[in-house]
């Protein structure tokens, strides 16, 4: 059993203890284990890293982009070098098997090449002769300090890839609030950050309480706030922020659907839900926790899906041969457990049940198996609402036009997706979908970093998305500059030239 840590928070460049009288317990999931103590940091400690990042702003904000992305490079090519500890930092604190923890670190490297494409992406746009004599240029500025508020489910990706390398490469400042159940991996990437040359208080990791992280929406030195998780929570953290003169995107819940029509391959249509709805235990906003089937084909498919549901390893996160490791923490797999209670006595019909399965060896870790329930009708909160868990739910529908307006009603719209071979149908339905990420014969339509992270609905709450051409929108202000240059003939006369901003 290794030695239960007690872990600090991370300014201006290094570690520091916290006077905090108030620590929290983060598991080994796989093990039921404590392996860390994380710190409630205090009210000064939050401040005080606010006031690191914003010392460190103008120096870095002067750095010029090209200079800045070579910092990129470097830690670009050190989460190479530390792929696997880091992949073991994820299984640990996470959960998730050990592929699954590989493809987390990979995702934060993905954003991190994309963030250095700063030097063209930065670019503005300019128009010489905007009116006659008259030259305008729009620049790209950063804004300074920004906080990220970080959940527990992707522990390199969201802090260390949607969140950091963008903002930093935009010359800005950063705190992070870390989730308190799956802080070490990105403490852990915030050093390489260091190795590979990154500034002193550029990058901040703090642990607190809701109460504490209060302080980012209203302090007067944060510009701007980047949030993921629930969406009450999103909407409070835009409604203060909001109203506090910050730009803000909040990154929310999801209950994605997948509306598979009655020409579609059963056995590889089968093997694509399988992957989205039980790959990291379902602890995933692009997850695919509903299916919408044709009748035609629904007995079919159902028993394709719980055939194959059967066949996943589940187990410890760091043995390579598990295919689905453990929930979080105890507290969320109960919330789970109570949500397939709450499914039977719904009325759905629980055709896979994963409960009381038991791993020899790890007999107290925070595991539950692939869960389906059939005949999941409207109204059915179970269907409507986010789980987070590997709980698959079955609805049946008649045709085309009822299952695109099933999924339609729901009041997440993070990502939706199509299983046919019928041209037609595909197209209407990705124009007709209100899922923001949209997939045809594709279980997971996460785009690359290059696209954004596009939820609509309450899946999101803001106006620019994290990553794409968004991110680099929400991490910059835009700056007008028009000139205008007297000539020789101009200066003998002595006249004076204005322009009212009309052409």
């Amino acid at each position: 059993m290794e030695e239960i840590k007690t872990l600090g928070f991370y300014a201006n460049g290094r570690y520091l203890d916290s006077k905090t009288d108030q620590y929290r317990e983060a598991y080994d999931p796989s093990t039921g284990s404590v392996c860390a103590k994380v710190p409630c940091c205090t009210r000064e400690e939050v401040e005080y890293a606010i006031q690191c990042a914003k010392e460190a702003f103008p120096s870095w904000s002067a750095t010029p982009v090209i200079k800045r992305v070579q910092i990129l490079y470097r830690l670009r090519d050190l989460l190479v070098e530390h792929m696997d500890e880091l992949t073991y930092l994820v299984a640990m604190e996470n959960g998730k098997a050990w592929d699954e923890a590989k493809g987390d670190v990979l995702k934060a490297k993905e954003a991190t090449e994309q963030a250095i494409a700063a030097p063209s992406l930065m670019m503005g746009e300019s128009l010489m002769d905007a009116s006659s004599g008259y030259d305008t240029v729009l620049y790209r500025e950063p804004l300074g300090v920004f906080a990220g508020i970080v959940p527990f489910n992707f522990p390199a990706m969201i802090p260390m890839g949607w969140m950091t390398p963008m903002c930093i490469a935009c010359g800005n400042t950063i705190v992070l609030k870390a989730a308190t159940f799956t802080p070490q991996t990105c403490m852990r990437i915030a050093e390489l950050y260091k190795e590979a040359g990154l500034p002193d208080g550029v990058i901040n990791i703090v642990t607190c309480s809701r109460k504490e992280a209060e302080i980012f929406l209203t302090h007067p030195d944060i510009k701007g706030i980047t949030f993921v998780g629930s969406t009450s929570v999103g909407r409070h953290i835009y409604a203060t922020a909001a109203a506090a003169g910050k730009r803000v995107q909040a990154l929310c819940e999801a209950k994605n659907h997948a509306l598979v029509l009655e020409d579609a391959p059963i056995e590889r249509t089968a093997a694509g839900i399988i992957n989205a709805s039980f790959g990291c235990a379902g602890e995933r906003c692009m997850a695919l926790p509903v299916v919408v089937v044709q009748e035609s084909i629904a007995d079919r498919l159902v028993e394709a899906v719980v055939e194959q549901a059967k066949k996943i390893a589940v187990g410890p996160a760091y043995d390579k041969n598990t295919k689905m490791g453990p929930l979080v923490n105890e507290n969320h797999r109960k919330s789970v457990l109570d949500w397939i209670e709450k499914g039977i006595k719904e009325g759905a019909k629980l055709v896979l049940d994963g409960r009381g399965i038991r791993i020899p060896g790890y007999e107290n870790g925070f595991y539950l198996g692939p869960t389906i329930f059939d005949h999941v009708e409207p109204g059915m909160t179970v269907g409507d609402q986010e789980i987070f868990g590997p709980v698959l739910c079955i609805k049946r529908v008649r045709n085309f036009e009822e299952g695109l307006k099933v999924m339609n009603q729901n009041p997440f719209a993070n990502g939706s997706v199509i299983f046919t071979q019928n041209g037609h149908y595909a197209r209407e339905f990705a124009r007709h979908t209100d899922g923001g990420m949209v997939g045809v014969n594709v279980g997971i339509p996460v785009p690359v970093g290059m696209f954004p992270f596009s939820g609509h609905k309450n899946s999101f709450i803001g106006d620019l998305h994290c990553l794409g051409k968004d991110g680099y929108r929400f991490y910059t202000e835009t700056k007008v500059v028009t000139t205008r240059w007297f000539d020789e003939e101009e200066k003998k006369n002595q006249t004076v030239s204005t322009w009212d901003g009309t052409i």
